[in-house]
């Protein structure tokens, strides 16, 4: 584990419209935080400034990595914050930064980064480390058989492109397109559960760093990483995943394959608005594949949507 994936969880835990996937997780999570998890998260908001030494790309076991948080020298953080808060506030910055030079203040934060692991990612870590595993396998591979060239331009094909000397990386949040240029500096690749696009670090030490989309070619297991824990072998799995309206929707879709999104609504007994709501996020998640003809939306299950449902119950869904 990175302090980025415990990063990306944090932001993800705040998303208001959280992806499938992470709908049930986001709900259960929430519900289980502590004053001390509440601390750690008001330093890790969904958008804007965040401690860098909160986030830094480097591995290790997260007791190792929070207790390096814990060690950072008060004089660097003294040297951020004079940075980000030259006049006495920043906008956007949390209320209580300027309390992150009291040693006691930095010791409750990791104390509340530890609490916010136990909830976010703890439980999830068996099933993580499967699919962080079997990502790396496949990136060396590609190392074996394409060397650095395949490596690089097959880890994330959407948004990193490499054209030697540069790998050029666009992101989907400010829409712009970064080129980084290694010079002989070399570059340490981090696969995340979480993210859902690369992020870049410059500034990282010994050497550059870019986080991206673990198992992108492997969308099945993203999915079922996240579930409750023993939901995937007992009750309604597929329901535990993405939560029993969405469940049904997929369902319906499943079994009326081509409906439009007015049959849904009848099929998944929910209002049009709803059932377009559900079918949005789950053609989102890549669950299902939507058509127009004319003014009417058709909808059916797409392979991974089909896999996701065989794969859970153990039996294919009803005739289409």
């Amino acid at each position: 584990m990175s302090l980025v994936e415990l990063k990306s969880a944090a932001r993800a835990l705040q998303d208001k419209k959280p992806s499938a996937r992470l709908s049930v997780w986001r709900q259960q999570s929430l519900r289980q935080l502590s004053a001390s998890a509440r601390l750690a998260l008001s330093f890790i908001p969904r958008v804007g400034w965040s401690p860098t030494f909160i986030g830094a790309p480097q591995t290790g076991s997260p007791a190792e990595l929070i207790e390096q948080v814990r060690a950072t020298p008060i004089r660097e953080i003294q040297t951020a914050l004079d940075t980000i808060l030259p006049h006495g506030s920043a906008t956007g910055v949390p209320f209580l930064t300027r309390r992150l030079t009291e040693p006691a203040f930095l010791s409750d934060l990791c104390d509340g980064l530890n609490a916010l692991y136990e909830i976010l990612l703890a439980p999830y870590r068996p099933e993580m480390a499967n699919v962080l595993t079997a990502d790396r396998s496949v990136r060396m591979q590609h190392v074996l058989h394409g060397g650095v060239e395949q490596l690089l331009s097959q880890a994330n094909p959407q948004r990193m492109r490499w054209h030697a000397p540069v790998l050029e990386i666009s992101t989907p949040g400010d829409r712009n397109e970064y080129n980084l240029h290694l010079e002989g500096r070399g570059l340490l690749l981090v696969p995340s559960m979480m993210l859902t696009a690369p992020n870049i670090y410059y500034d990282a030490e010994p050497q550059p760093a870019v986080t991206y989309p673990a198992s992108h070619d492997q969308p099945l297991h993203q999915l079922i990483a996240f579930a409750p824990k023993g939901a995937l072998a007992q009750g309604n799995p597929v329901a535990a995943l993405l939560g029993h309206t969405r469940a049904a929707v997929l369902t319906a879709i499943a079994e009326h394959s081509g409906c439009s999104t007015r049959e849904l609504a009848s099929f998944a007994g929910l209002a049009p608005s709803s059932a377009s709501e559900h079918a949005t996020v789950l053609r989102e998640a890549g669950l299902i594949i939507t058509v127009r003809l004319r003014n009417t939306a058709l909808h059916s299950p797409s392979q991974l949507g089909l896999r996701l449902l065989n794969h859970t119950s153990n039996k294919p869904p009803g005739p289409a």
